[in-house]
């Protein structure tokens, strides 16, 4: 079967999953963005018909995350700060928070910890490294794995499911998924990534991110794809150190192609390890 056949079933199959449509707020902003002059009263307008999403943009934009001079107060003057495309991100997060709450499910809570507590070591490393923008690695970071939550709500065993893998020492999660479920969190996550207007880049990452021989052909993918998935495997290993966990089996497959691929040494992160663990408890 060749490579044109499998992505035509892995798109059928994907398709009869329940991916949650992309909310008219960000339909409008990615509509605005195309325009060649974009009307940022009117973007600003749109954002805050959501009163619960501007409040939380407005706290978020706030945070030390941003370390702006000043303290915004309103959409309009996020937008004069940040740009229309980081605020885009930030929208496009928000909302995926949104579409998915935790409602007292252990496995999504434990989801939601573990992919914003790696994004903010992505864009920590993007930050370090200056090999990847540092807004577009948190956004990576956060969808990521954004295939699971959705799978959570379809499988009803995969609440469980996800939480034996997080504890498989042989197994990953997307291996798993396909051995019982015949698709896995990859392919979904990039239905959703491309339904939600998400890069490209940031789309093959999160279809590829387990696909660990492209480390190694730097030709297959463009480089910002390469670097997001080299990126997301360092941090996720940072993030189980941090929570006093093993590497894992991601690591123990990838970790020497991840560091080669970012250039980062282990040196390099003994010397960031403070300010890592900094970041992750402000978080």
């Amino acid at each position: 079967m060749n490579n044109t056949v499998v992505e035509r079933e892995a798109k059928k199959i994907t398709g009869s999953v329940g991916i949650p449509p992309c909310p008219a707020v960000l339909t409008g902003l990615v509509a605005q963005m195309r325009n060649d002059d974009p009307d940022f009263q009117k973007i600003a307008k749109l954002i805050g018909t959501d009163v619960a999403l501007s409040a939380t943009m407005l706290k978020t934009v706030n945070s030390p995350f941003y370390g702006l001079p000043q303290k915004v107060s309103s959409i309009q003057q996020a937008l004069a700060l940040l740009g229309l495309r980081n605020v885009s991100h930030l929208v496009t997060r928000l909302m995926f928070q949104q579409a998915f709450p935790m409602d007292d499910n252990e496995a999504m809570e434990r989801y939601w910890e573990a992919s914003s507590d790696t994004a903010v070591v992505l864009a920590l490393l993007a930050q370090k490294t200056k090999k990847l923008d540092r807004d577009d690695a948190w956004t990576y970071g956060l969808f990521r794995d954004c295939g699971v939550p959705v799978m959570m709500l379809n499988f009803s065993d995969h609440p469980q499911l996800y939480l034996d893998a997080c504890a498989n020492p042989d197994k990953l999660l997307s291996e798993i998924e396909n051995e019982q479920l015949g698709i896995d969190h990859t392919g979904v996550g990039a239905e959703l990534a491309e339904s939600w207007h998400l890069s490209a880049a940031i789309g093959m990452a999160i279809r590829h991110h387990h696909d660990y021989e492209v480390l190694s052909k730097p030709g297959d993918l463009p480089a910002n794809a390469l670097k997001m998935i080299a990126l997301g495997i360092i941090a996720e290993r940072l993030y189980r150190e941090h929570c006093g966990e093993k590497p894992g089996v991601e690591w123990s497959r990838a970790g020497a192609a991840a560091l080669a691929a970012a250039d980062i040494s282990e040196e390099d992160l003994a010397e960031w390890a403070d300010e890592i663990r900094e970041a992750l408890e402000k978080h």
